[in-house]
């Protein structure tokens, strides 16, 4: 083979492997979006067997979580199922909720978990005065208006859930644009309970 020919082979050949690969990596990028979206869909069917009234209804048999709540957040234009536990895990599918919180209808703080780049993109949008609604477990619905968004490290900063009135506090991780996953920096957005 003249030495030509074996460049050209190399060339195309390196040029496939490339192209390869950069499809690979889109398809897994997209991938993730594409399993944050699914998986809404399953959690709206196992929402409606929790409203029906049944108990830690899972997405499927082997799934180590369940819907908790509903959130709403009108002009986003976000309808979310809330599932129990705020672990990586849970999060690939939908917000999760920080079980050491305060549970949707009760007293205190309630810590919402999610995604900065899937399921909690949107807390960059929200602003004060912004209203979200969390459906509980029974049908009830709460009201809540946004009164601060702050960006903490989470190293020297701890959410406190024994407040006196009721909370929705939803966190990820900041910045939304960052390269490299986890980080130390958390974007908290709190609201609290309003009369409707």
């Amino acid at each position: 083979m003249s030495e030509p020919r074996v460049r050209t082979t190399a060339a195309t050949i390196l040029v496939v492997a490339l192209i390869l690969t950069g499809l690979w990596h889109t398809g897994s990028g997209a991938w993730i979006y594409l399993k944050a979206h699914l998986a809404q869909v399953l959690l709206q069917q196992a929402w409606a067997n929790t409203l029906a009234g049944k108990q830690d209804v899972k997405l499927w048999p082997w799934a180590d979580t369940w819907p908790v709540a509903r959130l709403v957040v009108p002009s986003q234009h976000i309808d979310q199922i809330v599932l129990e536990g705020a672990y990586g895990r849970t999060l690939a599918f939908g917000p999760g909720h920080a079980e050491a919180s305060a549970r949707p209808g009760h007293k205190g703080a309630m810590i919402l978990t999610g995604h900065r780049d899937t399921h909690f993109r949107f807390l960059d949008r929200l602003r004060p005065g912004d209203e979200m609604a969390l459906q509980s477990r029974i049908g009830q619905w709460i009201h809540f208006t946004v009164q601060d968004r702050q960006i903490v490290d989470s190293r020297i900063t701890s959410i406190r859930t024994d407040v006196e009135d009721t909370q929705l506090v939803l966190v990820t991780c900041y910045p939304f644009d960052a390269i490299m996953p986890g980080g130390p920096l958390r974007y908290v957005v709190t609201a609290e309970a309003s009369e409707r």
